[in-house]
């Protein structure tokens, strides 16, 4: 069994201890400060070495809570030449400590906060390294609600007050009633929140350091709120700010001006790309016209064919013209593009060709993978010879159906 001393003090960092067990990469000791990841927290990472001797350092890289006893996983690399029975010291990586402590006691403040300002539960918690997330009972939050909440949980943190952990025999009263029975160890913030909780926490809640909420997902039925605190909010709020500084640095405005800025811009862009794409429909409609004479002029009375080559592209940008040149009579246009290998395929309704069936064909004898409707159809090719046997193949058919 293992003796857990973050439970009587989350800021220890050195300790001392025996070695119990061994199972290969695993150590066990008697005794330890080391955090095993559990109810959402992340796992502790530092450094053991024996007491007897300047030996190497062995490097822990997980913490695995295994019941009674907490496992120390070693880094494939750290030389393990610890028998059961020997003297180690460890010690514990703080700057990661600290930050799971700033998160996990913001998340019960924030917690907190959100069920007494807008009487939403927690459903569940995740902790990741750049964020975390609260699920709330809710299917939406609107952006008022959420600055009230920011605003008061960092208010809270202002006032500096005490957080205390302590084992109670069936305690009351607490924010949301835990499912055992028997001797819980609670964590309580001074006049807020009463937690059930096993994890590391700050012992003030000014040293939580700021708080920020991020985005809002809807995750099923729930909104799903991500927050930063601390350390990592401060960050935040750097690299936002430079972000913006960058921004503003290349519309020529100021960090404040960003967004107004953006806005205007963005709804003049939308404006010109409306207008474009009415030129871009007007231009096909009269290239198609242009294409189609020509190719009738050729054909006589029988079915108008124009094929359309180019080195480099995608038949994406050939689409508008092909459906263009599509709706004149008894006419068929093909795109071809060498780089990447592929193939467009359009047919009027009275030309007799389909082109999906064409198309399908053409992959049944040589290969390919695309489709599409009888009017409009797509394909790409692995190699340039299979390229010009469709295309071969493509303008065998459709002569064939004059």
């Amino acid at each position: 069994m293992t003796e857990r001393l973050y439970y009587a003090d989350s800021y220890l960092t050195e300790f001392d201890a025996t070695v119990v067990g061994r199972d290969g990469g695993r150590l066990y000791l008697d005794r330890s400060a080391f955090y095993p990841t559990s109810g959402g927290q992340p796992f502790d990472v530092g450094v053991l070495r024996a007491a007897a001797e300047a030996g190497p350092l062995l490097r822990i890289v997980d913490v695995v809570d295994e019941g009674e006893r907490v496992a120390h996983v070693l880094a494939p690399d750290s030389e393990a030449g610890l028998a059961v029975g020997a003297r180690v010291s460890g010690q514990l990586e703080w700057s990661r400590r600290f930050d799971h402590m700033q998160q996990h006691t913001g998340q019960h403040l924030l917690s907190a906060v959100f069920e007494q300002l807008l009487g939403l539960s927690t459903l569940s918690v995740h902790f990741g390294t750049e964020a975390a997330t609260l699920d709330l009972d809710t299917s939406a939050l609107s952006a008022e609600q959420l600055a009230a909440v920011e605003e008061r949980a960092n208010a809270l943190v202002f006032e500096d007050r005490p957080i205390s952990a302590a084992v109670e025999e069936d305690p009351r009263d607490l924010r949301k009633q835990s499912a055992r029975a028997g001797a819980l160890r609670v964590v309580s913030i001074a006049g807020l929140d009463r937690s059930a909780c096993g994890g590391t926490h700050v012992a003030r809640t000014g040293e939580i350091g700021p708080i920020l909420l991020g985005k809002v997902d809807k995750v099923r039925k729930s909104a799903r709120v991500e927050f930063v605190c601390g350390g990592r909010a401060i960050r935040r709020a750097r690299e936002t700010y430079q972000a913006l500084t960058r921004l503003g640095a290349a519309l020529s405005t100021s960090v404040e001006s960003v967004a107004d800025v953006v806005t205007t811009r963005l709804a003049a862009l939308e404006r010109d790309s409306a207008a474009l794409r009415k030129a871009r429909e007007s231009l096909d409609v009269y290239r198609a016209a242009e294409l189609f004479e020509a190719a009738r002029e050729r054909s006589g009375a029988a079915l108008a064919l124009s094929v359309e080559r180019h080195a480099r592209g995608s038949v994406q940008e050939f689409r508008g013209l092909a459906q263009s040149y599509a709706k004149h009579p008894r006419a068929a246009f093909v795109v071809v593009i060498d780089e990447p290998a592929a193939l467009l395929l359009a047919c009027s309704e009275d030309s007799g060709v389909d082109a999906g069936a064409a198309l399908k064909a053409v992959f049944a004898a040589g290969g390919g993978r695309g489709g599409g409707s009888p009017r409009l159809a797509q394909g790409s090719f692995e190699t340039p010879a299979a390229l010009e046997a469709a295309l071969s193949a493509i303008v065998a058919r459709v002569t064939a159906a004059s």
